[in-house]
């Protein structure tokens, strides 16, 4: 009489997944030691941060002397907050800044929504559209909404109203530029190539200079660009030449046998390149256009070299005020927390539609 055994109902014993751990951090005397002691530092750094970030922080003063001297002094963000994520917009009008905050999360909740995973021309719309609702917001003029200049925007909302304009604006002025440089026209494909070269070889400093400075020589007379809209120029440019890119090594790893396909099935040019080129060669690199678009948030600070209030130079702004003299640290910790939820967030956004894209392939990917 044979016994069979389940392997399925063996249960793995804790003892069994916590030894690796023990001979991985324990495994030789000096192993534990150097554990022990790379334990015992982050334990230390971890309690004197949170002694200074919460426990001993102040939260409300009314200046820099009114902070406990061993503690955090986010009193400054707390007073400043309003100009920190409005800039000098209207008081009385802050509810548009802060609904262009709002439009951004409400896309990313609506993109990652099980509701929605199929909306695919949903989705594509929105992206585009609440860059143009952000600007309509930030500009007024309508009935409900008075007109409130350029220069009175700044903080969270302008760096947000920058990036999203620029990233969605670049988009397909990059698809072009990547077709155009595959081009079986040499001259096309030399006129792309020497653009994207171009743009590349430069600095963004030096493009945002450009921007401002030679831009209006070449404008017809009494033709004015603000300077909101020269930064977003410029960064759509230097966006669409990395982007290009990006597009172009999509479209290579697009197999032959696709193209060839289509071809038999009498797709023409333009219906292959959007049913069957773009779609695949977009969704191969993925990864690589959400990280141009992460790059391009953080390079929306350098548009503070051309006299925009973005969120890094209001905060820095603040920090002459002769009543929280002191403060840098702070202010600069806030910056950098709210960048990397921003870019966190995006990150995880673009990882969530690449594994929806992968299972919708049948790829199981972790």
């Amino acid at each position: 009489m044979g016994i069979t055994t389940d392997s399925s109902s063996k249960s793995v014993s804790p003892g069994s997944a916590v030894s690796p751990l023990l001979r991985r951090y324990f495994g030789t005397p000096g192993r534990g030691l150097l554990s022990v002691l790379l334990a015992v530092f982050w334990a230390w750094g971890a309690w004197a941060l949170l002694r200074w970030a919460i426990l001993d922080a102040t939260w409300i003063a009314d200046d820099r002397s009114g902070c406990a001297p061993g503690g955090a002094c986010w009193a400054f963000v707390v007073a400043r907050i309003d100009q920190f994520l409005f800039g000098f917009y209207p008081p009385d009008e802050h509810w548009r800044p802060a609904l262009v905050l709002v439009l951004p999360v409400v896309l990313f909740a609506v993109a990652v929504s099980d509701r929605f995973q199929s909306q695919r021309q949903i989705i594509g719309a929105a992206i585009v559209l609440v860059p143009i609702a952000s600007l309509a917001l930030l500009v007024g003029g309508i009935p409900g909404m008075p007109h409130v200049p350029a220069d009175k925007w700044g903080g969270l909302a302008l760096t947000i109203v920058i990036a999203e304009t620029s990233f969605v604006a670049s988009m397909p002025f990059a698809v072009f530029l990547a077709l155009a440089r595959r081009s079986q026209m040499p001259v096309i494909s030399m006129l792309a190539t020497g653009f994207i070269e171009l743009w590349r070889g430069l600095p963004l400093v030096a493009i945002l200079f450009m921007a401002v400075i030679l831009l209006p020589l070449v404008l017809p007379p009494g033709f004015q660009i603000g300077r909101v809209e020269m930064a977003i120029t410029a960064l759509t440019i230097y966006s669409a030449a990395y982007l290009a890119e990006v597009v172009r090594g999509g479209l290579q790893a697009v197999p032959v046998g696709q193209l060839r396909a289509a071809s038999a099935l009498g797709f023409g040019y333009w219906r292959t390149l959007a049913y069957i080129t773009l779609p695949q060669a977009l969704g191969k690199v993925l990864p690589g256009i959400v990280n141009s678009a992460i790059a391009l948030v953080k390079d929306t600070s350098y548009v503070m070299i051309v006299g925009l209030f973005d969120f890094i130079n209001i905060v820095t702004a603040a920090l002459s005020d002769p009543k929280w003299l002191g403060s840098p640290t702070e202010a600069y910790l806030f910056v950098a927390a709210v960048y990397w939820l921003v870019c966190f967030g995006l990150s995880r956004w673009g990882r969530s539609i690449e594994i929806r894209s992968a299972r919708a392939r049948g790829v199981v990917r972790s």
